[in-house]
């Protein structure tokens, strides 16, 4: 097995148990239920939707827009305390290789096409708009738009996230009679977000990642400065430009090797014929190793 093969496939089981250890409630599947026991007062580090049936733990966006407009703002501040800690530590190696959604859109890439797209029209400014979801939908509204008691709605949750669409809603319905007669607008346009987001996943790579994920921008601020980040050694890199060839999101990582858009895939390291790029682990010290 070459070197690409093998860290891909290292990856994929990465990514696979992941996946499971998050949602590790086998009994949800079966019964339809969510599981609400203790574990649930805990993030897990990528987006894994809490009402999925097999979810242990919480999301960090969710749980961040349910408690922002909470009077103890303690809860609020353990969720952000816990993405800064994971941006720091990870930046968004979580992206590329804890994310449940991530591994989906991955999968779904995978499947041979007429013609693949690495990118769209504008792409430039439309990967700004994960910023905007971030700032707008998961801290904003939820914050400033409440009802007559003071209580706000979980914007991104409700109006756009597909994750939680395929994580939660179609396997409650499925597995709940009783809720498919309670399917409105709502479902139904959410539902429509999620066919558009894994047809397009088809033909370009990690649509959601790239444009719409406020987690992936959170952890994208830390890329630069996380533990965890690459380094090009100059004396090495030829600026051939394979990187930036093997690498799905064209990000030119001899110039922007920790760049926001990155997830620290790896495809970069495995396909560099010069060995130029690197995996950098930063010690609280400050040394690198």
């Amino acid at each position: 097995m070459d070197k690409k093969k093998k860290h891909g496939t290292l990856r994929l089981v990465v990514q696979a148990a992941a996946a499971a250890l998050s949602n590790g409630y086998i009994k949800g599947f079966s019964q339809g239920r969510i599981y609400e026991g203790s574990l649930k007062y805990v993030c897990v580090p990528g987006m894994n939707c809490y009402s999925c049936p097999g979810a242990l733990g919480s999301c960090p966006i969710g749980s961040l827009q349910a408690t922002l407009n909470s009077r103890d703002y303690k809860i609020s501040m353990y969720v952000v305390g816990f993405m800064i800690v994971i941006g720091t530590l990870l930046g968004r190696f979580v992206c590329g290789f804890l994310c449940p959604f991530g591994l989906i859109q991955d999968l779904l890439y995978k499947i041979p096409f007429i013609k693949k797209f690495k990118k769209l029209p504008g792409e430039k400014f439309l990967r700004w708009f994960r910023f905007v979801f971030l700032a707008v939908f998961v801290i904003i509204l939820p914050m400033f738009v409440v009802d007559f008691i003071g209580l706000g709605e979980p914007w991104f949750c409700k109006y756009v996230c597909p994750v939680g669409m395929l994580e939660g809603g179609v396997p409650l319905v499925l597995l709940n009679k009783a809720m498919r007669g309670a399917i409105g607008f709502l479902f139904k346009w959410k539902f429509s977000i999620l066919i558009l987001t894994l047809l397009l996943s088809i033909i370009l790579y990690r649509p959601f990642c790239r444009y719409v994920c406020p987690l992936g921008a959170f952890y994208g601020i830390f890329n630069k400065f996380s533990f965890i980040r690459y380094k090009v050694d100059p004396s090495k890199c030829t600026q051939c430009g394979i990187c930036q060839k093997a690498c799905k999101l064209d990000i030119p990582v001899y110039k922007k090797p920790n760049s926001m858009d990155c997830i620290r895939c790896g495809d970069c390291k495995v396909s560099c014929p010069h060995n130029a790029i690197t995996s950098i682990q930063i010690r609280p010290s400050g040394h690198s190793y």
